[in-house]
């Protein structure tokens, strides 16, 4: 397994656009420099009335598929 630690602060209300579909997607830096782009749902369970902010660990298989994300 893979594992990829990054940071976010996306705020309530920039979440909406992601939440309501607008926005299917979200792209995030490691914090090794490498470029993921993410599902934007897989972030909901994560939403507060701040929006989502912490750190995360993005975890996937040896084929680079989803396992799970966690936060730190």
């Amino acid at each position: 397994m893979k594992h990829y630690y990054f940071t976010l602060n996306i705020p309530y209300r920039d979440y909406l656009n992601y939440y309501t579909g607008y926005a299917s997607s979200i792209l995030v830096f490691t914090d090794r420099g490498l470029k993921l782009q993410l599902p934007a749902a897989k972030f909901r369970p994560f939403v507060t009335q701040l929006g989502i902010k912490g750190r995360f660990c993005l975890i996937t298989d040896q084929n680079n598929k989803f396992v799970r994300l966690e936060s730190l």
